[in-house]
């Protein structure tokens, strides 16, 4: 079973945005790695490798996977319409377990919705909202958090608190088990509502000189009830590490 969570592609655009700012017209370039456990039965933490690409102009941003226009842009506040790629997935023959083998396939998906940050000197305000654009599960996801960044020497730290709401599409889609499903694999039926899942997160970066940095970001996702009851899951949590180098130009 190779799942990527949604969660991971979230801390990945956000973390871009947080990690650096870059003025316009940069481009950065680097490798990185990722560790996320997965919360589906049978299934075990796995390594990614992600390649970083990301571009900043005054109306457009590419940063990774995720792609957005601003709206509205200045020191204070950032309002942009954005879209991205969510590769949670579900593909039943990579599963481990026999009866997570009986399953449906879930698909992965285009996202696409709006992103909106406030940063004063108390702190930074981080805000997505988006929905699936490919009609796979009709869900639609949203995330809040509060962020605050030291600057010690060539060393950025950021801490952050969040909670991230799925609707009850999402987590049907992708936690739900259908009365057939139930039938064939031997799991008990489920249909979830939406949900509230909090985390904690820290990103660190380090200057190593004008082009060269080093980050590493970390998030511990408390799952919701909602998820955690899912015949599907198997754990009461999740949660990413990821760290790696880019050059800037």
């Amino acid at each position: 079973m190779k799942i990527f969570q949604f969660k991971t592609l979230a801390v990945i655009a956000s973390a871009m945005v947080c990690a650096q700012s870059a003025q316009a017209g940069t481009w950065s370039l680097g490798a990185s790695a990722l560790v996320s456990p997965d919360p589906y039965r049978g299934n075990q933490t796995r390594v990614y490798p992600v390649p970083v690409i990301n571009y900043e102009a005054d109306d457009f941003y590419f940063r990774t996977l995720t792609a957005g226009y601003y709206l509205w842009k200045d020191q204070e506040n950032q309002l942009s319409v954005m879209a991205f790629y969510s590769p949670l997935h579900y593909k039943p023959g990579d599963s481990d377990d026999d009866r997570m083998k009986q399953l449906n396939k879930r698909r992965a998906t285009l996202m696409a919705g709006v992103a909106y940050s406030h940063n004063a000197e108390w702190g930074t305000i981080r805000t997505t909202f988006a929905g699936d654009t490919l009609d796979y599960s009709n869900g639609m996801i949203g995330d809040l958090a509060y962020l605050y960044k030291f600057q010690l020497d060539a060393w950025t730290l950021t801490p952050g608190v969040g909670v991230t709401w799925n609707s009850k599409n999402q987590n049907k889609y992708y936690y739900g088990v259908s009365e057939g499903e139930s039938r064939r694999s031997g799991l008990n039926s489920y249909t979830p509502n939406d949900s509230w899942t909090p985390y904690v997160e820290l990103s660190a970066n380090y200057q190593i000189n004008e082009a060269w940095n080093a980050f590493f970001m970390g998030r511990y996702v408390q799952l919701s009830d909602e998820v955690k009851d899912s015949p599907m899951v198997d754990k009461s949590y999740t949660g990413m590490l990821w760290t790696g180098v880019s050059y800037s130009f």
